[in-house]
Parts: structure tokens; C-alpha cells; sequence
């Protein structure tokens, strides 16, 4: 398979499988931020965010909320960094949604991109495009 997330829903590829559903699966990532970084995976091939089915939107994100609490339950985190890339820094073009155990002082700083402030009057325009793709 040349999707390695397809390969592991498969079963053509292990993992250690952390969420087992019939339409999602979650399991560790291989390299992780920290201990415990879950990838919360749509068990159909779906490159990013917009490609999902409608029908899998509620489900996608009700798993990813009892991921983020079973890292805090389970592992003892006091809370979860959760985050998705869309084509631009996705390693894998499957959809996964990153979910990382956090505990206060952890070290993970710089995680984010920089910063870009709006200049006077961008702001607005940028949400009065927003609102026009959203329509």
C-alpha cells in the first residue's frame, strides 16, 4: 500500500492501535512528541479536513475528545495539545488529528509557527473573506 495509515488500518502494518472503531482508529505515533502521542485516523482514506464525509464529522470529533481525556485520565497529563495539518506539513496525506499528552513545564516551546500580526484594517478583511467561503 503506498498509504502507510491505510497499511496500518489494514492490518498490513502494525501499530499499537489505542482506538478501534468502525469507522476510525487511533494509535500511537512512531515518533512522538511525547509518550503517549495518539493519531486519531479515519479508517477510509481521506487526504485532509475538507475531504471528510459529513458523516464522519460528529464521530471524528467525539473520538478525538475522549482521546484528549484518556491521555489526561490514562496517562496521568494534566492536558492535550490536538492539532491537524491540512497538505502544507502533513508527513502523511491520510487525515490524522495529532493528539499529545501535556503537562505544565514539559519543555515544548517554539512548537508553533511564528507569529503574523493583521496591519491596520487586514483583520476584517480577512473574516469578510472567510465569511464569503464559508457561504
Amino acid at each position: 500500500m503506498d498509504c502507510i495509515f491505510c497499511a496500518i488500518v489494514a492490518g498490513a502494518t502494525e501499530a499499537e492501535i489505542v482506538l478501534d472503531e468502525p469507522d476510525l482508529l487511533g494509535f500511537l505515533d512512531r515518533r512522538p512528541v511525547f509518550k503517549g502521542h495518539v493519531l486519531l485516523v479515519p479508517k477510509q482514506h481521506v487526504a485532509t479536513l475538507p475531504d471528510l464525509p459529513a458523516a464522519l464529522r460528529d464521530p471524528f470529533l467525539e473520538a478525538a475528545q475522549r482521546l484528549a481525556s484518556a491521555v489526561v485520565d490514562g496517562l496521568g497529563a494534566q492536558g492535550s495539545f490536538v492539532a491537524m495539518n491540512n497538505v502544507v506539513s502533513q508527513s502523511v496525506p491520510h487525515l490524522h488529528l495529532h493528539v499529545v499528552p501535556r503537562t505544565k513545564g514539559d519543555g515544548l516551546r517554539g512548537f508553533f509557527w511564528p507569529r503574523h500580526p493583521y496591519g491596520e484594517g487586514e483583520a476584517a478583511t480577512y473574516a469578510e473573506r472567510l465569511r464569503r467561503a464559508l457561504v
